[in-house]
């Protein structure tokens, strides 16, 4: 009788175990991946939204020159400082612009406008590259090589 003794079985079954192991790893690697980027993405939305706010409610408490907030685009460079002197209400909007672009430059690629697509109306549109591929174009769009990420707000007067 002749015994046949098995070596190596366990060796192999441990290489398995070991791959089985690191694919796992490898898909918890890339979920926490996946939770920061949309961590980031969720973070960028809550400031844009808090952006939009500030400079509406700048527009309210200015609100007899409401129709005057059209036209601003933070990539324009405003000087206005109404926090040490007085200013009028037209200077103020100006005043209004520059404390708005300096918020809107916290978001990557940052750019804020306010437009008047009809009259008595208010379109502020807050605007970031949220998939991080260096956009800088003026569109709200689907295609995160050249458009950006958009939150719009509207105001009626």
């Amino acid at each position: 009788m002749h015994l046949n003794n098995q070596q190596g079985v366990s060796l192999i079954e441990s290489m398995i175990a070991l791959l089985v192991i690191s694919i796992g790893l490898l898909g918890i690697a890339a979920l926490q991946i996946t939770a920061v980027k949309q961590n980031s993405s969720a973070m960028h939305h809550s400031q844009s939204v808090w952006i939009s706010y500030d400079i509406t409610d700048r527009i309210r408490a200015n609100f007899g020159e409401f129709a005057n907030y059209a036209g601003i685009d933070t990539s324009n460079t405003y000087a206005q400082d109404c926090f040490t002197s007085a200013c009028t209400s037209t200077q103020l909007i100006t005043s209004d612009a520059q404390s708005w672009a300096t918020l809107v430059q916290n978001l990557p690629s940052g750019r804020g406008t306010i437009t008047s697509p009809v009259a008595n109306e208010l379109l502020i549109r807050v605007m970031w590259d949220d998939e991080g591929t260096g956009a800088t174009g003026t569109n709200c769009g689907t295609d995160p090589a050249t458009d950006l990420t958009c939150f719009s707000a509207t105001m009626i007067q």
